[in-house]
């Protein structure tokens, strides 16, 4: 893979990271409870942050990005996924939101293998652990909600 089509992955990335905030945004702005709506305006800022970052990396010259060009770890092949909305169930947003949570952190966790940068390696995993942990949280929502106790 070259350096141009890692700048490809990164630019779908960041409009991953848009559709995301966008969709936590609008259930944060639509949830009475608020411990969700909290839940979700953080989600949202934390995927701001994340697109600013890779909005950095997109901003460095080719040179300056270390990828491995040798390997090709198929990520756009594993990023088919529905189009956020605000409109859906909760629960079926639930399930499109923790999928793309998973998606995202095994984005992040591929370009941080292929990094050869250890500074730039860093920060894919972070972006990683912080995917994990939104699907963490998303996961224990939809457990609460598709699964609330009925005794």
């Amino acid at each position: 893979m070259n350096q141009n089509e890692y700048k490809k992955i990164l630019s779908l990335a960041i409009e991953r990271e848009v559709e995301a905030y966008k969709f936590y945004s609008a259930v944060a702005d639509k949830a009475k409870d608020k411990n969700l709506k909290s839940i979700f305006s953080k989600l949202a800022e934390e995927e701001q942050e994340h697109r600013r970052t890779l909005e950095a990396f997109l901003t460095k010259t080719p040179e300056k990005m270390h990828f491995s060009e040798s390997k090709d770890y198929k990520i756009v092949d594993a990023l088919l996924t529905p189009q956020l909305t605000g409109d859906l169930k909760p629960v079926e947003g639930i399930v499109i939101a923790i999928k793309n949570e998973l998606e995202a952190m095994q984005m992040y966790t591929q370009l941080a293998n292929a990094s050869t940068d250890t500074a730039q390696k860093n920060i894919f995993l972070e972006l990683a652990s912080m995917e994990r942990g939104h699907k963490s949280k998303l996961e224990d929502i939809y457990t609460n909600m598709a699964f609330p106790e009925a005794w």
